[in-house]
């Protein structure tokens, strides 16, 4: 995903990361390329141990975080040359209405780029999935952090297929083209457990979808 939303020379000399989280992301995009980054979490408690990791990896300088939501970015229009975000749909209301403000911020032609979990098609894939996600995820959680880390696996998969049972693969292909995106492509990984999406906003330098 980072490869993605870094994109082609030039790259891009500001990215917005959604969904920063403890700043990982942010992180790779400032150390793979010259860009400068701004993060947002939602999470005030996540944005603070993001700080510490980013005067750790050294790259202050080029990586600002900031409190907001993807639903309402404080930011103007096209402010970004590219634009990032992970495991973030399934914790919005509107997903639909979200890509749009998502690619609001972002200049056109610039890079938009997700990584977000996805549900294997194969069914034996699937069921493997489906063993791991109920029964592996929910008893690590316990053995290495206790009730809260069990319930934390335990969501997980029902809210994954959940998500997908609404929002399927196809649905958030055409909502990427109706948000204004182009040239929409996806990658699956992880066995399809894993979904990178990758698409360019509308305007100068972008091309109409096949």
């Amino acid at each position: 995903m980072v490869a993605k939303a870094l994109g082609d020379v030039p790259a891009p000399a500001l990215v917005c990361d959604v969904a920063t989280g403890t700043a990982a992301v942010a992180i790779q995009l400032a150390s793979r390329s010259n860009a400068r980054v701004v993060g947002v979490d939602l999470t005030a408690s996540m944005l603070r141990r993001g700080v510490q990791n980013v005067d750790r990896a050294g790259v202050a300088r080029r990586v600002a975080l900031a409190q907001g939501t993807a639903e309402q970015l404080p930011f103007p229009d096209s402010a970004f040359g590219a634009l990032c975000f992970t495991y973030l749909l399934r914790y919005v209301d509107d997903p639909a209405a979200t890509l749009k403000e998502l690619a609001r911020v972002v200049m056109p032609g610039g890079v938009v780029a997700s990584l977000e979990f996805c549900v294997p098609e194969n069914p034996l894939l699937h069921a493997a999935w489906w063993f791991y996600t109920r029964g592996v995820l929910p008893l690590a959680g316990w053995l290495t952090g206790g009730r809260g880390w069990f319930e934390v696996g335990r969501f997980l998969g029902p809210s994954i297929s959940e998500h997908y049972r609404r929002y399927p693969v196809s649905w958030t292909i055409q909502a990427w083209r109706e948000a204004g995106l182009t040239e929409v492509q996806f990658d699956k990984m992880s066995l399809g457990g894993g979904l990178v999406m990758w698409a360019r906003r509308a305007g100068a330098g972008a091309h109409a979808a096949a």
